[in-house]
């Protein structure tokens, strides 16, 4: 089997667009994106809200805005997330006091006390995904139903009910805003920049990192003990200086002999592949001076709109597959050759 392959030989393997299961597990680490978006709806909603503190659930049905989305945008402003919510479901009967209608909670609004009672809490099991909170679940948009309303009260007015501490609601304060416009913009903004500084970086290759994490998982499988297989490893190269040695995507080793890996999955075209084509030869003359080979695991769309690029990566590289099970087979195969 020829491995070191031409770019008309790996297009010809390549899916050049991201598998489904990874779409979807990129969906629930990529909800800022989206949040972010919807930022100035979900803000017109809470500042139009000045009547009562639940005229929020006429707007939202008014708006069609997916109830859902509102919920998340309320968890993240309050930092109140997986654990706490399950916390909350777990220890709800305890903590709120009942009459004959259910359980109730008492809050504070413009200086008046108001009394809830609560029309589907507490229900068994309640976590983000039951609330379809998380990332594939805020693709599917869902009306406002008494979930929904019970939930975004306990988010909105937590922090001004006598349970508060208990609850772990004390930072569920924006329904305190409601009817003041400017000091409610400031806040969400605010909110939202601290919100995106956090975890901006961490989405931003999400898609990559999953493919990477992919790639290792079906080398240590099919290969076996004998192999390290490493996700971000370093290499040591005569003539390469940075501190601990080459980068790579993945690094396998066996007694002395390493393998880098070089993985590039784009659908939309932009200078990622272009910079790891300006290193291939590089790379590939300092790894063949130690006696080691190198491997690019190359897809995307995008990719294939940078023709040059990726002929210059093909000619640089040993091994070069595209990203499917049946590639990863190829590059173990060639893998177990190479280090026997």
């Amino acid at each position: 089997m020829k491995y070191d392959r031409s770019i008309d030989d790996l297009e010809k393997n390549a899916i050049l667009w991201w598998p489904k299961h990874l779409s979807d597990r990129n969906a629930s680490i990529s909800i800022i994106p989206k949040l972010i978006q919807t930022q100035d709806d979900f803000l017109g909603i809470l500042s139009l809200s000045k009547k009562s503190p639940f005229q929020v659930f006429d707007l939202i049905n008014a708006s069609c805005f997916p109830a859902n989305l509102f919920l998340k945008h309320l968890c993240v402003l309050a930092d109140y997330g997986g654990e706490p919510i399950q916390r909350l479901g777990k220890s709800f009967k305890s903590i709120f006091p009942t009459n004959e209608k259910g359980h109730y909670i008492q809050f504070i609004w413009n200086l008046k006390n108001y009394q809830y009672n609560f029309n589907a809490l507490p229900i068994l099991g309640l976590k983000n995904n039951k609330l379809l909170i998380d990332g594939c679940g805020l693709v599917v948009e869902k009306p406002l139903s008494d979930i929904y309303k019970d939930m975004i009260v306990l988010l909105m007015f937590g922090s001004t009910s006598k349970v508060s501490d208990e609850a772990a609601l004390s930072a569920c304060e924006i329904g305190t805003l409601l009817g003041k416009p400017k000091i409610l913009e400031k806040y969400v903004r605010e909110r939202y920049i601290n919100v995106s500084r956090i975890t901006g970086g961490a989405t931003a290759n999400s898609l990559g990192q999953l493919a990477q994490k992919e790639v290792v998982k079906y080398l240590k499988k099919s290969l076996g003990k004998n192999y390290n297989v490493m996700s971000n490893g370093k290499i040591e190269l005569d003539g390469y200086d940075k501190k601990g040695g080459m980068p790579f995507d993945v690094v396998v080793k066996k007694d002395n002999k390493f393998i880098g890996i070089e993985i590039s999955f784009q659908v939309t075209t932009n200078s990622t592949i272009e910079r790891k084509s300006g290193q291939a030869a590089d790379r590939k003359k300092l790894m063949h001076k130690k006696g080691y080979k190198i491997a690019y695991i190359l897809d995307g769309a995008g990719n294939f709109q940078r023709r040059s690029a990726v002929s210059t990566i093909c000619s640089n590289s040993d091994c070069t597959v595209a990203y499917s099970e049946e590639e990863f087979s190829v590059l173990s195969e060639w893998i177990g050759k190479e280090l026997g």
